[in-house]
Parts: C-alpha cells; sequence; structure tokens
C-alpha cells in the first residue's frame, strides 16, 4: 500500500527531528558537566550549551532563504554535515582539554539547528490543511525517542573511550547526524512553483505588524525561552549545587525531553478541537506549575516532576504557536517569515541562556526559577490580547 506524499514526509521529518533532538539532549546533558572541568570560569559553565541557541539564532533565516533557493533536501543535508563536523569539534575539545573548542563545538551544533527548526514548517508547507496541524505535531513528536536515546548515549559514551572519559558520548553526535542525512534521501518536497517564488509579498514588517505574527512569535518565544533557560541550569543545579549524581541528572533531562515531545502524538488533535489560543495558555499555565514544583525542594523528584512539566508545557504552546503562525503568510512569502519566527525566537532565547549560567552561579537554582516566572506573565498578557483583537476584528 502506498504511504500518501504528506504522510511519508512526516515520517521522514519525524526521524529527522530524532536524530536531531537525539544529538542535542546528549551535548544538552554532557557538555555542562564537561565544562565544569575545563572551563576557565564556573560562570562560563553554560556557555557551550547556550551557543546551540545563539547558533541558531545566527543560522535562522539564512538556513531558510537558502533552502527556499536550493530546496528543502538539499538545506538538510548540508545541516547534516554542519552536525558532524560540531561532534568532531566536542569529541576534540574533551581529547585536548579545550574549553574553547567545546564552545565551537555548540555553536555548530546551533548552526545545523538553524535548518533542523524549519522540519515542523517543510511538513506544514506540503500537507493538505486538514493535516498541517498534526503534521507540525507529528514531526515534534520525533523528539520522543530523543527524550531516552540522548542521555542514555551519554552515560553509555561517558566510559567508551577509558581516557579522556566523556570523548566517546561525543563520537555519538557524529553517528546521529549522518544516520539523518541518510533518512533525508528518500525526502520528496517539491520545490516552489515559479508562481509561489514570484507572487506577491508584503513587505516583512507588515507580516510582522499582524496581531497573529505578533501573537505567535511571542508565544513560541517565552515557551522555548522558559524551557531552554531552565533545562540549562538544571544539569548544574543538580550535580554542582544539590550533590546529585550524574546519572540522575541524565535520567531527569531524559524525562523532561520525552515530556516535550510525547504529547506531539495527541497535540494536533487537541489544537484541532479546542484552537491554538486555549492550547498556547494551557501550555503556559503547565510552565508555572514548573516553577512552583522546582521552588518547593530540591530532591530528584522534585526535579523529575518540575522538568516533566516544563517539557509538556512548552510541546502544548510551541505546538500551538507555529501552527497559528502558518495563517500569517502566503507560500510567498513563507520563506521569509518562517525564517523571521525563528530569527525572532532563538535571538531572545540565545540571550537567555548565556545568563542562565551567570545567574545559577551567583544566585542559585531558586532565582533562576524566579526570573522565569514574568515572562510567562508577559506571554498570557499578549496571547488574550491577540484573542481580544480576533474578537473585535470579527465583530467588526
Amino acid at each position: 500500500m502506498m504511504i500518501p506524499r504528506d504522510q511519508r514526509n512526516v515520517l521522514i521529518l519525524s526521524t529527522c527531528q530524532m536524530m536531531f533532538g537525539t544529538g542535542r539532549s546528549l551535548f544538552m546533558v554532557t557538555a555542562p558537566i564537561v565544562a565544569l572541568g575545563i572551563a576557565p570560569h564556573l560562570a562560563l559553565a553554560t556557555l557551550p550549551t547556550a551557543l546551540i541557541v545563539v547558533g541558531t539564532a545566527l543560522a535562522a533565516m539564512p538556513a531558510s532563504l537558502f533552502s527556499r533557493r536550493v530546496g528543502r533536501r538539499a538545506g538538510f543535508l548540508t545541516g547534516t554535515l554542519i552536525a558532524a563536523a560540531s561532534g568532531g569539534a566536542c569529541t576534540g575539545a574533551v581529547v585536548l582539554g579545550n574549553f574553547w573548542l567545546l564552545a565551537l563545538g555548540g555553536l555548530l551544533f546551533g548552526l545545523f539547528s538553524g535548518f533542523a527548526q524549519l522540519y515542523r514548517f517543510a511538513a506544514a508547507d506540503v500537507a493538505a490543511e486538514s493535516f498541517r496541524r498534526k503534521a507540525i505535531s507529528l514531526v515534534l513528536a520525533g523528539g520522543v525517542f530523543a527524550g531516552f536515546a540522548g542521555p542514555n548515549l551519554a552515560k553509555w559514551g561517558k566510559d567508551l573511550i577509558a581516557d579522556p572519559v566523556y570523548a566517546g558520548a561525543f563520537l555519538f553526535m557524529i553517528a546521529t547526524a549522518l544516520a539523518a542525512a541518510l533518512v533525508l534521501a528518500f525526502l520528496d518536497i517539491p520545490q516552489l512553483t515559479v508562481a509561489q517564488r514570484t507572487g506577491p509579498q508584503r513587505p516583512l514588517a507588515t507580516i510582522m505588524r499582524q496581531p497573529v505574527f505578533i501573537a505567535a512569535a511571542t508565544s513560541a518565544t517565552i515557551a522555548q525561552c522558559v524551557m531552554n533557560f531552565l533545562m540549562t541550569a538544571t544539569p548544574i543545579a543538580m550535580v554542582a549545587h544539590c550533590n546529585h549524581a550524574f546519572g540522575d541528572a541524565a535520567d531527569v533531562i531524559s524525562w523532561h525531553i520525552v515530556g516535550m515531545f510525547a504529547p506531539g502524538f495527541v497535540t494536533g488533535s487537541l489544537i484541532n478541537r479546542f484552537g491554538e489560543v486555549p492550547m498556547i495558555l494551557a501550555g503556559f499555565v503547565l510552565q508555572a506549575a514548573c516553577i512552583a514544583v522546582a521552588l518547593s525542594g530540591i530532591e530528584v523528584f522534585d526535579f523529575w516532576l518540575a522538568m516533566v512539566l516544563l517539557g509538556v508545557g512548552w510541546n502544548f504552546s510551541f505546538t500551538a504557536a507555529n501552527t497559528l503562525m502558518t495563517t500569517a503568510y502566503t507560500p510567498s512569502e513563507r520563506a521569509k517569515t518562517q525564517g523571521m519566527m525563528n530569527q525572532v525566537v532563538y535571538t531572545v532565547v540565545g540571550m537567555g541562556s548565556l545568563s542562565s549560567g551567570a545567574l545559577i552561579h551567583y544566585f542559585g537554582w531558586t532565582w533562576v526559577n524566579v526570573g522565569a516566572a514574568p515572562l510567562l506573565v508577559l506571554a498570557v498578557a499578549v496571547t488574550l490580547w491577540y484573542s481580544l483583537a480576533g474578537r473585535s476584528a470579527a465583530t467588526a
């Protein structure tokens, strides 16, 4: 039985999301611990992880425009080559004990992430209208496997090479990048037609002034920022501040990533039933619950429950914000609009990630969580403003 093209593409892109997420979660667990041993200052321990987000911000618009020119498949293959180079740099950093080489590895993985962040949009671009929300949700669901694979590969790879430890873990980043490249050979997304490439386009500033763009970009940005801000600090808080074992930190991050992506199998259906705005708000309520749990205690269970709530909340808000964004542009405008959305999201998230290491070093885990709370208040306010603005426009 022949699988319809849009469903086949979703399966391929979901697999690529799985490989991307595996490499990213492996790095998120391992890099902060490695950095604690080789960083010139402890406040820099989260810098390599933060540079993933910085690299994503730098590559967001170029990756989108490059993929528009050469096609989605060629663009994504270019990204996997950058990912393999990242794994090589990180392995070399451990062998040489060079912190700045580890930071370069994080930056390179971020450049790859600029391409990988387009997986969800690529699935939606060629999906039927009735399948679009589910397409985005199912591609993100590919990260479920990554929740188990990345942290476990980090634990297995820690002693894969006896001296130095952790070098073997980063070799798995190269393997996941090459696996994604093989899968991408089967991707079938047609180039834009001449009419779609040359059709009328509004100025980017006009698109960005739409209430729907403002609400979608703000919701996605804050959902991602709060998630990344707290997740980045968690391994250091657990190992360096609360004296929990590395294996416990890896398990907590593993379940956090499962929480991020497992709801993807049903989030699209929930959005179809309840709409984008209620799902965005539900996600922010769960992220607020994460902060409440994190402030209530520092046992392994407290970290575990907080990170699971954080992940599920991110999934609801981020997925719904992305489906909302697909209504903000025409086919001829999609490359620059998608690129700008990712640019906005990861520029802001990058600044938050760069500050999380200093915050946890100088002020501790409590203030990392307190610092995230006002962002959720802002996101809820903007979402409610968009909802009221939409109703007013409909009435008029």
